[in-house]
Order: structure tokens, then sequence, then C-alpha cells
């Protein structure tokens, strides 16, 4: 089949890979000039800026990024942009698949509504998993929800080219909340076991023991691991788009609202701990954080909660710096050698960082990773 990728970020790449395998031919479109000149160098797939590439395909899957705006709620210019662009150059009968997450009703109200009758609309939420070497586009199972029962089994057909498990649902709307629901059950409990930190460090016992004590438990219990927050585009993201579907809806969502506040607060409440357990001030001191990326292993900076804590600390006086190789430079700032300082923190924890410097230099380390085995925090 003739097929379109719109948006070639990490999903899109991802997708472009597994299309590519299961023998379709493939163009894409990116409105980022560095990214479709390394595409080209590649010269797999042909990419361009101009939409009028997707002419003649038989399948347009959109898969740009829907963030949050600066009030944390639903930014969706790019998809805006995306449909507007695209418009022109559909071949009727055409099979149109929204891969972005958005809120229930993105499919129906925002892509079908601007591009009209004569297409098949499906909506497929993305279930990439950076860095997860252990889950990919054929192991992972798809949700699909089409406008129509054509437009559903169209959509499985193609999906089922290059994907082992594909669970139709009755509507593009199931399948916008499933994925959303998805992202805000881990929302909601990684702020439980947040909070819970909280709650055991000012009761003097371990985070960790009891964590583990908890688990013991082989029924109605699942373990979640307490972090600086949370980052990347889905847990941060999806809950607050869950929220404004909710309000539109006329429901308040008091439990997912709070869950976000609690570990949007997590920075400053580690920031405080650092300088409560340095004597009461860190003003002054050197400190150095390891791993600003959202997730170890990977260099995506979205919603990291590395960021805030540096901003955080910074503003009690410190003086700090970060080394991530993975993302290289950040606000004008770029990865400093891990070096001798007053206190070391590892927020992500890559694979193969030589902290030889802190340890020769007696560098007070903390470890709030959520590779943390024997306490959070973890005093090195």
């Amino acid at each position: 089949m003739n097929v379109a990728i719109i948006g070639l970020g990490y999903v899109g790449i991802t997708l472009s890979k597994a299309i590519l395998s299961a023998g379709h031919r493939l163009v894409g479109v990116d409105i980022d000039q560095k990214r479709i000149d390394e595409l080209d160098d590649l010269g797999i797939f042909e990419v361009s800026a101009d939409y009028e590439i997707i002419k003649n395909c038989e399948v347009v899957l959109i898969a740009v990024p829907t963030p949050l705006d600066e009030r944390r709620k639903p930014d969706l210019s790019f998809l805006n942009s995306a449909v507007s662009g695209m418009k022109p150059f559909l071949t009727k009968g055409s099979l149109i698949v929204n891969e972005s997450t958005s809120f229930p009703g993105t499919l129906r109200e925002v892509i079908a509504s601007e591009l009209g009758s004569g297409f098949l609309y499906a909506s497929a939420p993305e279930r990439v998993d950076p860095g997860n070497k252990a889950w990919n586009p054929q192991n992972t199972p798809r949700i699909i929800g089409g406008l129509t029962s054509e437009a559903a089994h169209e959509a499985r057909n193609f999906y089922q080219t290059f994907t082992d498990n594909v669970h139709l649902v009755s509507s593009p709307e199931v399948a916008e909340a499933a994925k959303l629901f998805e992202n805000t059950f881990r929302q909601v409990n990684i702020a439980l076991v947040n909070e819970f930190a909280q709650v055991a460090h000012a009761l003097g016992i371990s985070t960790t023991e009891t964590l583990e004590a908890a688990s013991t438990k082989p029924f109605g219990f699942m373990s979640f691991t307490p972090s600086v927050g949370v980052g990347g585009h889905c847990i941060p993201v999806d809950p607050s788009y869950l929220s404004f579907a909710a309000d539109r809806a006329g429901v308040k969502t008091k439990f997912i609202d709070l869950a976000n506040q609690v570990n949007l607060a997590m920075p400053e409440y580690l920031a405080a701990r650092v300088d409560e357990e340095s004597g009461g001030s860190i003003k002054g001191m050197s400190i150095q954080v390891s791993g600003i990326a959202y997730k170890s292993d990977v260099s995506d900076l979205r919603e990291s909660p590395a960021l805030p804590l540096i901003r955080a600390l910074r503003s009690r006086g410190a003086n700090v710096s970060w080394h991530d190789d993975l993302v290289g430079s950040w606000n004008s700032e770029n990865s400093v050698a891990i070096k001798k300082v007053d206190i070391g923190i590892i927020v992500t924890a890559h694979s193969g960082v030589d902290y030889t410097a802190w340890k020769n230099g007696q560098t007070k380390v903390i470890d709030v990773s959520t590779s943390t085995e024997t306490g959070w925090p973890k005093y090195l």
C-alpha cells in the first residue's frame, strides 16, 4: 500500500520502520528541516516539508506532537496545522488514522469535521515506549476505533500487516480515552507513592523497605517507585487531556488534578530535602545533577522533572551544573563531565556514567532515580 506519515518524531520514525518492514511504500512529512535532511541522507524513504508528497496515498497516519500550552491545557496547534496541510492533497476513499494522543472527540470533531466526507477515519493512539527493547510495534497490542465499521476494519487490516494483536473498540472516543486512562493510571499511582515517600520520611521509616514489604502480598497490590516527578510526552500530559475532556463534559477530576499537583511539586520538595539535609542551606554549595533527560538511556527532555529540580536548587543559591552526554546542551548550557562537587544528585540513571570523580572527591551523592534499589532517596 502507499502510506504517508505526517510527523517524523519518535512515534513517526518507529512507525516508519514497522511499515517498511511490512513491505508498504512510504513517504513522510515533517516541518523540521534538520530531521528531513537526516532522513534524506539515509535514503530509506522519501520525506519532505511539502504535503504534496502524500498524493495518491491510500493510508495517511497522523503522528504529530500534542503537548500542553503554558496553562497546561491541550495544544492542538501541530495537529490543526497537519490537517490543514494535508487537506488539498488527500485521495478520496483513503484511510486517515490519528496516532497522536488527544482527548476523546478529537478524530470526530477536529480531524473529520475539517477534512469532510469521502474518507475513512480511525483512531489508533500510539503506544511507543522510547528505549524499551522488550516492546515494539509488532508485539505491542494496538487499540483501534473507527468512525464507521468499514473504517475500523480497514484500519485493523492495515495494522495487522505489522502488529500481532489489534483490539477493535466501538468508537474512536473509546480508543482515545483508553490511551489517556492508561497513563492517568500511572500518573495517579506515581503521585501516591511520591506522597507516601514524604510521609515515610516524616515518620522516620524507609520508603523502599515499606514498599518491598507491601509487595509481598500476592494479590491486590501493584508496586510503584518514588521519583522526582514524571516526564516524557505521555504521563505528565495525558491526564491533563483527560481532565480537559471531563471539564468539557461538566465533570470535575479532583483525583487526577491532585495527582498532577503532587508530581509537579516533587522537584521543589526534593530541593527542600537537600537543603534540610545539608545543614539547612545549600547557598554557595556546588551541586551537579547527573541525567537530565526524563528517562534512562534516552535524550528526550520533554517534561523532564530534572529541569525544575535544577531551577529549584539554583533558587536556593546553589551553584548547579549538570551532566548528560545524551542531551549535550539545554537552555544555552552544556553538559559538564562528572567532577568533584559538594553534592552529586543522580536524577536519571543513564548506563555507563563514570562517577569516579565523585567518589574520589568525597562528594555527597544522592540517588533519586527510579533505579534506586536500597532506599529512596539513596545516599551513597
